[in-house]
């Protein structure tokens, strides 16, 4: 019907069939434009997940950034350590113990570097099956960055014993030989 309304306004000429088109398209536009299929909903979702899509990789490429700069440290504190880990004398009689991981490493050293070792001026590094005595300000720095690695460490704050006031035993010293 409301096409012979049209076709009547074409006949006496007051409309064009262009005008008749651009009519159309203009209604089939209005009315695609009215429908609500969700579409603003789903617009806002996929705006929501591509914002946190943006905060997950900009995330994800602060923690490579750390990761790469550790693993610089890392290997920067490797060289470091390789390079200014003291000799191990090769015909050494002292049997060093020391844990790590559960498991009970030996270093055969002298009585000067278990004298070292004791006094807390050098540390033990374990890495890639392989130790080294390393000065003890380096064996802080990897046990702060490498905990896994610092095989010993001697700590002041662990070397406090606890004091008995009723030790039957404290004024006797303790013999060298009893080092495990």
């Amino acid at each position: 019907m409301a096409n012979a309304l049209q076709e009547q306004l074409l006949k006496a000429g007051l409309a064009s069939k262009q005008k008749a088109r651009d009519l159309k398209t203009q209604q089939r536009r209005d009315k695609k434009s009215r429908i609500d299929d969700g579409s603003g909903v789903f617009k806002q979702e996929v705006a929501d997940q591509k914002r946190l899509q943006a905060q997950k990789d900009k995330a994800l490429n602060e923690q490579r950034f750390a990761e790469a700069s550790e693993r610089g440290q890392v290997r920067g504190l490797i060289t470091e350590f390789t390079q200014f880990a003291i000799k191990i004398p090769t015909y050494a009689e002292v049997k060093f113990n020391y844990t790590l991981d559960n498991k009970i490493y030996s270093l055969y050293i002298d009585e000067k570097l278990q004298a070292e070792l004791l006094k807390g001026q050098l540390g033990i590094v374990r890495y890639e099956d392989k130790s080294y005595l390393v000065p003890h300000k380096l064996a802080e720095r990897v046990k702060l960055l490498v905990p896994q690695w610092c095989g010993y460490l001697w700590q002041q704050d662990s070397a406090k014993a606890v004091v008995v006031e009723d030790d039957p035993y404290a004024n006797y010293a303790i013999p060298d030989d009893l080092m495990w």
